[in-house]
């Protein structure tokens, strides 16, 4: 637990304002026992451990002489305090000699800022409380003076409350609701500055009913087969309860010291962040326990401290960064690739002044690499917003398993800056802090787990770029029309995007080793390992009624991932791999550019059979790529369908059943901790850790019977897993024959 106490500037609620001198901060004496500066009384408040405290031998009638610092120390006293509010003894010293002042004389200086900075802070975060209260009052007034003037329509007597307008029923409710929120901030706010609490916690206004998200893994039967089956998302993460009234206080004290914690590891530099061969800012471990003594309690036996920070320009505006930070739905859409699945469970605080500066939720997720190899980390934490006094915005995570064990996986302070650029951009600092029992990760896997690549700070600020982009894409509106299979209109852009969207959520949900599945493990004679799963689907209009197999695999190959992403995603060399397509011609139709990156689209491909016989199938793709790994989703569609879609029909009763492939470097090239290796899952592959290859995993969905109340059979599970394998030695194959080998990007 965080004392109250324990910080001295930066503060959720701390909004008692103190008295500060309006003198120059560059006044102080010539002499050491003359330094003294007008602002004194509050110097000694700042510092318990007296290190800065006068001398009180000091004689009381002793003229003090002070001096005025010239425009230029004070230009780079301001410059050095933006950079470092908390010099030390040698910083101070360095600072004396090139400004010509004593080492005091900066001390003072830095005191006495640091005192003005915190008072202008809480001056401005009193007069949001004062102004809201003001309006509360003006609202009340309003509403005492409409009901002391009210009349009767029908006998002109004096009108009874329940026969005020509907409007003005839900205005009262709105103030009462408003007023309970400005309460117990406030009595949080004078529990943080040493004052007494008028009352304890108010009961919480809001509340988030427990309930499944609408991810694309749906609500799914407990239906009964030969292999494993998925459940619904919700189930399992709605078993953590929701924190009791004796727990709000720890978690709002925990959630402070938190964000205390982020913003200043998002500003340090060396000694804390050690810079590695492939650009990766890696925690010192040692260094951070110096830091932050108290932080949330000692490394838990057992676990390993994984800790990473990631820095880059996304094109978004802060406010609707923070908004999709907020909003557990959006989150998870944007991030579905690392967010198998995510709850709020309560909603501490809203926030004040009508955003999320001070927003408290208590959430649970799991977080995810896209293979049944790599375990799921589940996650019990508080996630807490706040607006800092220089504009920038910060939201932290920070797990509450102490008070709710669900998992062997701890969240340390982790999250993200969000500093506002002119041009409309944002600036985001992103740093992922865990411990971690990843025993389980199969030894294919752990390379890039112990990279920070699978979970690490890159791979979150990879995705938010790579997903920045393809919502400004999908906003474009001066799309060039030269190309006939670019999409033009705006209407059916949108509609298309957002099919795809949830083509690859489904895909990404359905693909891991979440807790949600129940995987069966097929093997035979050294081969790679199939994984086998089925589900019922039944009322769903964005899926074929009936049992869906779903199969997955994973395995190593000696090729780099943007040679394997580009030779997926092209049209032209899809008859090599794809067996549905039946050898037939595969014509991309349409397609819609989702960023810089060229193998960032989505396209609509039609395979042309050579049998007259049968009919042209679609499919819809979606290749994206970034730093951190590459997808390649697609599914069938059905031709009359997506001509409703491309007209800018809703695209939510498309039947889809994604397949697809996910693409991860291996982790053996410059990264991890010393102790990497590179096993494939096949015997007869070659383990080397230099070639630079990729991790590929394989994934079909099958509708096998379209009788939702079928049994399915032995054969069904025998045929896919047939398909899924002859699809691996096809990719195999082809890869092999174009050179192989780890070099350079480009197409095979």
């Amino acid at each position: 637990m965080y004392h109250p106490n324990m910080f001295e500037s930066h503060h959720m609620f701390d909004m008692t304002p103190k008295s500060t001198s309006d003198n120059d901060l560059g006044i102080t004496g010539s002499r050491e026992d003359d330094f003294e500066t007008k602002s004194g009384a509050e110097v000694t408040t700042e510092n318990p451990s007296g290190e800065e405290l006068q001398d009180p031998n000091q004689r009381p009638n002793k003229k003090k002489r002070y001096h005025r610092h010239t425009q230029r120390q004070i230009q780079e006293l301001e410059s050095f305090f933006k950079e470092c509010p908390h010099p030390d003894d040698k910083q101070r010293k360095e600072l004396s000699r090139d400004l010509t002042l004593e080492p005091l004389q900066v001390k003072f200086w830095f005191q006495n800022k640091r005192t003005q900075m915190k008072a202008q802070q809480e001056r401005h975060e009193n007069q949001i409380l004062k102004s809201d209260n003001d309006k509360l009052r003006a609202e009340n007034n309003r509403y005492k003076e409409a009901l002391s003037n009210a009349t009767c329509p029908n006998c002109g007597g004096p009108a009874a409350i329940g026969e005020m307008s509907f409007d003005e029923q839900h205005l009262r409710i709105e103030n009462a609701r408003l007023r309970e929120e400005i309460d117990r901030i406030s009595a949080i706010a004078a529990k943080y500055v040493g004052k007494p609490l008028g009352s304890s916690f108010a009961p919480l206004a809001i509340q988030v009913p427990s309930r499944s998200l609408d991810l694309e893994v749906g609500n799914f039967g407990n239906q009964t087969g030969y292999v494993g089956e998925m459940y619904g998302t919700g189930d399992i993460l709605r078993s953590v309860s929701i924190p009791s009234e004796t727990d709000k206080p720890i978690i709002v004290e925990l959630a402070v010291a938190a964000m205390e914690e982020l913003v200043r590891m998002a500003q340090a530099g060396d000694p804390l962040w050690i810079s590695t061969d492939n650009s990766i800012e890696i925690l010192n471990e040692e260094e951070y326990f110096r830091t932050f003594p108290r932080g949330i309690g000692p490394k838990s036996l057992g676990l390993r401290s994984e800790a990473s920070r990631e820095s880059a320009v996304v094109i978004m505006n802060h406010i609707n960064l923070v908004e999709i930070l907020m909003d557990v739905n959006q989150w998870s859409c944007v991030f579905s690739g690392i967010v198998s699945r995510a709850l709020t469970l309560e909603v501490l605080s809203t926030g004040v002044a009508g955003n999320y500066n001070g927003a408290l939720q208590v959430m649970t997720a799991e977080f995810q690499v896209p293979s049944p190899l790599v375990p799921t980390r589940e996650n019990y934490f508080v996630r807490y917003c706040k607006q800092h006094s220089d504009g920038s915005w910060a939201v932290v995570d920070v797990s509450l398993d102490s008070l709710r064990p669900i998992s062997r996986t701890r969240r340390r302070p982790s999250g993200c800056l969000i500093q506002e650029l002119p041009n409309g951009y944002s600036k985001v600092t992103w740093i992922e802090h865990m411990e971690v029992d990843d025993r389980s990760v199969h030894n294919m896997y752990k390379p890039l787990v112990h990279s920070g690549l699978a979970f690490g700070a890159k791979r979150w600020v990879a995705t938010l770029e790579r997903q920045c982009e393809r919502l400004a894409s999908s906003m474009a509106s001066n799309i060039p029309a030269g190309d006939l299979s670019v999409i033009t209109s705006a209407e059916g852009r949108k509609s298309m995007l957002k099919l795809a969207e949830r083509m690859v959520m489904s895909f990404c949900s359905g693909v891991g080793a979440s807790t949600a599945h129940n995987w069966t493990t097929f093997s035979d004679s050294g081969s790679d390992d199939v994984r086998v799963m089925t589900r019922k689907s039944m009322d769903d209009p964005g899926r074929p009624p009936g049992i869906v197999l779903s199969a997955a695999t994973s395995f190593w190959i000696p090729v780099a991932p943007q040679r394997v992403f580009d030779f997926l995603r092209d049209e032209n060399s899809r008859s090599e791999w794809d067996i549905l397509s039946n050898g037939g011609m595969v014509q991309e139709m349409a397609h819609i550019a989702n960023g810089r990156e060229p193998g960032n689209c989505v396209s609509l491909l039609r395979v042309n059979s050579g049998k007259s016989s049968q009919s042209n199938m679609l499919i819809l793709q979606e290749s994206c790529t970034d730093a951190s790994g590459s997808y390649v989703i697609y599914a069938p569609v059905d031709i009359v369908a997506m001509n409703v879609v491309l007209s800018g029909g809703d695209p939510d009763y498309v039947a889809l059943l994604p397949s697809g492939f996910a693409i991860l470097p291996d982790g053996s090239v410059g990264g991890g901790d010393g102790n990497q290796e590179v096993v494939s899952s096949s015997s007869s592959a070659a383990a080397s850790g230099s070639c630079g290859g990729s991790l590929l995993t394989v994934a079909f969905q099958i509708l096998v019977d379209s009788v939702p109340t079928a049994k399915l059979s032995l054969g069904s599970v025998a045929t896919v897993n047939s398909l899924i394998k002859c699809t691996v030695e096809r990719i195999k194959a082809a890869v092999a024959c174009d050179g192989g080998g780890g070099g350079g990007g480009g197409g095979p």
